[in-house]
This record gives structure tokens, sequence and C-alpha cells, in this order.
């Protein structure tokens, strides 16, 4: 079984820089819906979690500071996975 690690607010912001190919100094704070998915995606890849995110949770995520404050939620209460996903 895999434990989630904290997700702190430099994690999203390397994750969403990374997906630009831009330092993370360069990212900004909004985050669209595309980076949103992709964000997701990762989190879910990387700590091996199902998100299954409400509404409100996913309006909370238009910056980099809502999406820290739902991952750190979120993940404090997923239970991790067996094994990787498949992507």
């Amino acid at each position: 079984m895999t434990t989630t690690a904290a997700f702190d607010r430099q994690a999203v912001v390397e994750l969403l820089a990374a997906y630009h190919g831009r330092p993370a100094a360069d990212q900004p704070e909004e985050i669209d819906s595309i980076e949103l998915a992709w964000l997701i995606h990762q989190v879910e890849q990387t700590h091996q979690v199902e998100l299954d995110l409400d509404d409100d949770q996913l309006t909370r995520m238009s910056g980099v500071a809502g999406a820290v404050e739902v991952l750190a939620e979120i993940l404090a209460a997923a239970p991790a996975t067996d094994g990787p996903r498949d992507g």
C-alpha cells in the first residue's frame, strides 16, 4: 500500500509548471480547466488514489492556493490503493 504524503503549494506549482515546461517561479496563481484536469490526473497517479471531487471542490481549485487546500483535505482522508494505476 502506498501512503499519501502532504501535498503542498510547491508540489502544485511544480506540477503545473512542468505541464507548461516553464520555471515554477513563472507559474501564475490561476488554474484553468485543462490544467486542473491534468493536475488531478497527476495527483491520482502519483498518490495512487482515485479523487472523487464535487463541484464545490473543483470550483475552489481555480487557483493554486485553493488546489493546495482541497488536495490536502482529500489526500488526508483518501485511502491509498495497492500497486500502480493504469494510465
